[in-house]
């Protein structure tokens, strides 16, 4: 079985790099499983560049000059919504054209059409894995409070002055009601499958909840001086590409960590653009960014009491399993899909409510008693490449 992952980068965000695991994982299993991407960072024979980068730049270009000019001219919001306009014409492309199924991810910023993507559908058995919600809603990634993706879009609040009841998210939702009832749609999580359901581009398709793969490394052998982290107390880590991104939650995270007892340290690992955004902090305190190496990560994992995750949102959550991979207590909010990873008291501790008092009130739970390592273990193996790979060749046969 020769399968294509469509995906925009190999290696660049959650997603490319959860694809990029799971196309390892088929091919050891035994199948041709290959990345056909915008954007390659790995040289590997198996990795497809889609188009020189040029011409893979200007359907970016066009499609963004669209949102432009119906959005009132607004940069605001400018990239936090798609609409599939322009793309490349991979329906016409070799791999496509060689393979026996394809496995659509994360294809936006100008990589694939609308179009594109019903004319492949039509082709070859596809699978649509959503790594967030604009598969089914209108133009945005993330609704957050927005409940008009339960009624097919129009007015929406990220398209500005310009937003009417048939503005650009009413008629991006109508065309993505005409793609192809034959795609078959995978969700990470539970959550976002019931997130899913609400909309009406996913009454009467079909969809299968199966997780992102993990697949976690050994820490290195390095000591707190060597990390850089403080030398005495109970760590509390927390993780994410931009750590001050408002949806991260800091707010409530520092307000948790000011919450707790004396001997508590925090190590924020990531991007911080706001050079005062950790002003309100009582607590000894270290900003590592970014940390690109896996086992220096787990490293740092392996000596934190807690990891802590104070999103409004998350699809999934990625630094808790690799934090339950390491043997640290995870805690977060888990009214999203964190709640496939967080069973309270016995995979993560998870607050009661949202806010930063339910958060304290987990991560109190957790620095006074920490869960097995092992245990943890146990619970990220659940999200092992093998497993998930299993999950989706199962599917694809069955297709």
């Amino acid at each position: 079985m020769r399968v294509v992952f469509v995906n925009h980068s190999d290696s660049l965000g959650g997603a490319s790099t959860v694809t990029r695991r799971l196309v390892e994982a088929l091919r050891a299993d035994g199948v041709d499983a290959r990345m056909l991407v915008v954007s390659a960072r790995r040289p590997e024979p198996w990795i497809v560049e889609a188009a020189p980068r040029l011409r893979s730049r200007l359907p970016f270009y066009m499609e963004h000059l669209r949102i432009f000019a119906r959005n009132g001219r607004s940069r605001s919001d400018l990239f936090k919504t798609s609409i599939a306009t322009d793309g490349l014409p991979l329906s016409r492309h070799p791999e496509i054209l060689g393979a026996d199924a394809v496995v659509l991810g994360w294809v936006n910023q100008g990589m694939l059409s609308l179009g594109e993507i019903g004319r492949i559908a039509s082709m070859r058995p596809t699978v649509w894995t959503m790594h967030d919600m604009w598969p089914f809603t209108g133009v945005c990634h993330h609704a957050g409070t927005c409940r008009k993706y339960h009624s097919g879009c129009g007015r929406c609040p990220l398209l500005h002055s310009s937003a009417g009841a048939s503005d650009l998210s009413a008629r991006t939702f109508a065309r993505k009601a005409a793609l192809p009832e034959s795609i078959h749609y995978v969700s990470v999580s539970r959550w976002l499958a019931d997130m899913a359901a609400l909309s009406p581009l996913m009454h009467g398709r079909s969809l299968t909840v199966i997780p992102n793969a993990y697949d976690p490394v050994p820490a290195a052998p390095m000591s707190r001086a060597e990390l850089a982290l403080p030398a005495e107390g109970r760590l509390v880590t927390m993780c994410a590409a931009r750590l001050d991104d408002p949806i991260k939650g800091l707010s409530d995270a520092i307000d948790a960590l000011n919450a707790q007892a004396p001997g508590t340290a925090a190590v924020f690992v990531g991007a911080i653009r706001d050079p005062r955004a950790l002003d309100r902090l009582r607590i000894p305190a270290v900003a590592l960014g970014p940390v690109d190496d896996r086992s220096r990560l787990a490293a740092i994992y392996g000596h934190s009491t807690a990891v802590l995750s104070a999103s409004g949102y998350e699809t999934f959550g990625a630094t808790l399993i690799e934090a339950q991979a390491a043997g640290a207590t995870p805690v977060g909010y888990v009214h999203d899909g964190r709640a496939d990873i967080i069973t309270d008291g016995v995979t993560g501790y998870a607050a009661a409510g949202p806010g930063a008092g339910p958060l304290a009130t987990a991560l109190t739970r957790a620095l006074d008693a920490p869960l097995p390592a092992a245990a943890l273990r146990a619970a990220a193996a659940r999200f092992a490449p093998a497993s998930v790979a299993a999950a989706y060749r199962t599917l694809l046969q069955n297709m």
